[in-house]
């Protein structure tokens, strides 16, 4: 008698290294194959200008939006400051590159590192600190870092701010929407995989320890105080990245958009994204540049129709009233974010027609 056969329905790892792959299947990576082919093939040939310009801050977002994700989502680490430290690192590629004329190659990562020690100096009161108390640590860090930017004219010009250099990469000068794209996206495709790479190491599982339950971490022999500091290292490595690249690609630098609103503006990407997902921390940069942009386009429509004339002026409200009513809606109806939304109709599809 033939004995039957069974399939299995769900996708159940076996050894170790099945679970640490980063596609499980071959459908996600040929679709992912797909995905970065029409990324980088069709999208910025097909897209104009504005387009473009909507990509790439989405793709610099996104950049600092993941290491923000590895601080609070990975780590349980509350940062207010992380506007600031994308000046940082807008500031040190400006400065580098005006100064001691560093190459863009070079510059942004130096930017980066430097950013990085700025964030283990504002990481060292998680030491002692949590929760709200950290918060309000680090948002003093943001209003230290701001009134730096402005009044150290002897090293960012204050008000007037810095032109930057125009790009090149290997000899190759990066210039206009397209190329700076071609920038981003490679950037952004290296970050993220190191970040999910990172995740899966023993530096990641501390940092999800940490996040968990910190006494019992330091119960485990895990030496909770620098991890922390690795963890707001690699945050602020990130966000001075971004900062870098958003640098160069807006030409000049000033103060005046690495404020409080700009940290707030990240805290609800990740919280929408998905708090503990690289892949939310995309679909929150997605979500709240899209947002702001057609908060924008709102505005100008209203002041256009004179319907509402001062609404311009008080955008800024507006723009926190919306921030804050999107976090709360997603805290109540999904508080995993856009990333479980996500997961739940892959699911559906998975499992279509059935219900198991």
């Amino acid at each position: 008698m033939r004995r039957p056969t069974f399939h299995p329905c769900g996708n159940f790892k076996e050894r170790y290294e099945e679970e640490l792959k980063v596609f499980s299947t071959d459908f996600g990576r040929l679709w992912s194959a797909v995905g970065v082919a029409i990324l980088f093939a069709v999208v910025p040939f097909v897209s104009g200008p504005y387009t473009l310009y909507i990509l790439n801050m989405v793709g610099i977002a996104s950049i600092a939006a993941v290491g923000l994700n590895i601080l609070i989502g990975f780590t349980g680490q509350i940062s207010l400051g992380h506007g600031a430290f994308l000046g940082v690192g807008a500031y040190s590629a400006a400065i580098l590159s005006t100064n001691l004329n560093m190459p863009c190659w070079i510059s942004v990562p130096s930017a980066a590192l430097i950013t990085a020690i700025v964030g283990m100096i504002f990481g060292v009161p998680s030491v002692r600190l949590k929760g709200l108390y950290l918060t309000i640590a680090t948002l003093a860090g943001q209003f230290i870092i701001e009134y730096l930017l402005v009044h150290w004219e002897g090293l960012t010009r204050g008000t007037m701010g810095i032109t930057l250099p125009p790009a090149s990469l290997l000899g190759i000068d990066v210039a206009g929407d397209r190329n700076f794209f071609f920038l981003i996206y490679v950037s952004l495709g290296l970050t993220v995989w190191t970040a999910v790479n990172l995740i899966r190491t023993k530096f990641g599982r501390a940092f999800i320890a940490i996040r968990d339950n910190d006494r019992a971490a330091e119960g485990m022999g895990i030496p909770v105080f620098r991890y922390k500091l690795l963890s707001f290292a690699v945050s602020s490595f990130y966000a001075g990245f971004a900062g870098g690249l958003w640098a160069y690609y807006m030409v000049s630098v000033t103060s005046e958009p690495f404020n409080l609103l700009l940290s707030v503006e990240y805290i609800a990407m990740v919280i929408i994204g998905g708090l503990g997902s690289i892949a939310g921390s995309i679909y929150g940069a997605v979500f709240i540049t899209l947002l702001n942009e057609g908060l924008r386009l709102g505005t100008d429509l209203l002041m256009n129709m004179n319907l509402f004339p001062e609404v311009g002026l008080n955008i800024a409200p507006i723009r926190e009233l919306v921030f804050g009513l999107a976090i709360i809606l997603f805290v109540l109806f999904e508080p995993k974010g856009i990333a479980e939304v996500w997961r739940i109709i892959r699911s559906s599809f998975r499992l279509w027609p059935f219900s198991y």
